[in-house]
């Protein structure tokens, strides 16, 4: 169904053949930026990275024409980069795994395969980044408790925890303002959202009416 354009070139390469992968590739590369913007804020310099992407990775297949050396060369070019860039987040490094594939099919000549399938992953991402899929229910907290040093943290709030929350894990202590105070953070699952409120004044009333701090669990986990 899907044929290369470069078949009948016999081991050479036209100016018109690579001008229209070229253009395909900036084309496509346009697209799946537009997608991945649709998605939420995201900043210029990432947005034109998708667009540069597959025409610079087809650039690049197109160059080497089967070459095993300069194969050897560039995977280890690319290998650098990698390791000298900053590290994304995992939404982020699959659209540039896509944009690249994108490239790899332009490069080799499947334009029409290289069309179709970022129709059907572009499609696919918006609907699942429309979509609830994958997200963590509303009850999960973060919850960051400051109390006074002279207090006993292991078991101070136990029986609050268990009025309110159907599971509490503590996952680190910390000391703080020289040392006369501690910090506590929690991983909560509430058992009623709209109890939130009264766990947290009888939190503020058993540590003193320190400052308490409850919000939606952090995904610091989806980094790559």
């Amino acid at each position: 169904m899907f044929t290369s354009i470069l078949n009948n070139t016999e081991g050479s390469l036209t100016i018109q053949n690579a001008l229209l992968c070229a253009v395909v590739s900036l084309a496509l590369g346009l697209v799946i930026a537009l997608v991945y913007g649709l998605q939420g804020a995201c900043s210029k310099n990432f947005m034109m990275t998708l667009v540069m992407l597959p025409v610079l990775v087809q650039m690049v297949i197109m160059l080497v024409n089967g070459n095993l050396g300069t194969s050897v060369a560039v995977l280890g070019a690319f290998s650098l980069v990698r390791f000298r860039s900053v590290p994304g987040t995992s939404k982020e490094m699959a659209v540039i795994f896509f944009a690249m594939a994108v490239g790899l099919a332009t490069g080799t000549g499947f334009l029409g395969f290289a069309a179709v399938m970022t129709l059907v992953v572009g499609v696919v991402f918006l609907a699942l980044e429309k979509s609830r899929f994958g997200e963590w229910k509303q009850e999960r907290k973060d919850l960051r408790i400051t109390i006074a040093e002279h207090l006993d943290y292991t078991e101070i709030f136990d029986d609050i925890f268990q009025k309110y929350t159907s599971k509490c894990c503590l996952q680190k202590v910390k000391t703080t303002n020289l040392g006369s105070m501690y910090e506590l953070d929690y991983h909560i699952t509430l058992k009623d959202v709209r109890q939130e409120k009264e766990m947290l004044d009888e939190i503020r009333c058993r540590n003193g009416n320190l400052t308490v701090i409850c919000g939606r669990r952090a995904t610091v986990q989806e980094e790559l």
